[in-house]
């Protein structure tokens, strides 16, 4: 799938959250209109692994996990940056959520869980600090950042 047809597919989940506040209720709702195992999800997640064979997504990697930025904040996703890693049974850089994190969990293998949750929505509110870990297996994880702000920094 080319970077474009991905694009047009983020970009619906986009312009539903442009806008707004990213509140952790927003998973309920993203969980409804674009649920795990439906048309759109598979969709997302086909193109996903094809990316990643192609090259063009999860081009970096350290500490076990692959990662990369795959489209910058800007119009065409409302705001958003979107950044795709696969993970397997690691745990993640601590970081901080200046705005806030919108989370799409594709598990790779059946029981892998990004931060405690199967496959679907989760989001952090602003603010919000974590190590993202994924469990039982591997997964990728899709995420929008609001303006693509996200912090590494160690907490002062």
């Amino acid at each position: 799938m080319p970077l474009e047809t991905f694009q047009a597919l983020v970009a619906m989940v986009t312009s539903r959250v442009q806008g707004r506040r990213v509140l952790p209720a927003l998973a309920d709702e993203l969980n409804g209109e674009f649920a795990a195992g439906g048309e759109w999800f598979r969709k997302v997640e086909a193109a996903c692994h094809d990316g990643i064979r192609e090259g063009w997504m999860c081009a970096r990697e350290a500490g076990g996990i692959r990662y990369g930025r795959v489209i910058a904040a800007g119009p065409a996703t409302h705001g958003y940056s979107v950044d795709v890693v696969h993970m397997k049974d690691v745990i993640g850089p601590r970081h901080r959520h200046p705005k806030g994190e919108i989370d799409l969990i594709m598990p790779i293998d059946p029981k892998a869980k990004f931060d405690g949750r199967g496959a679907g929505w989760l989001v952090y509110p602003p603010d919000s600090v974590h190590p993202p870990t994924v469990t039982d297996g591997a997964a990728l994880v899709l995420y929008l950042l609001p303006d693509g702000e996200i912090d590494f920094k160690p907490a002062a």
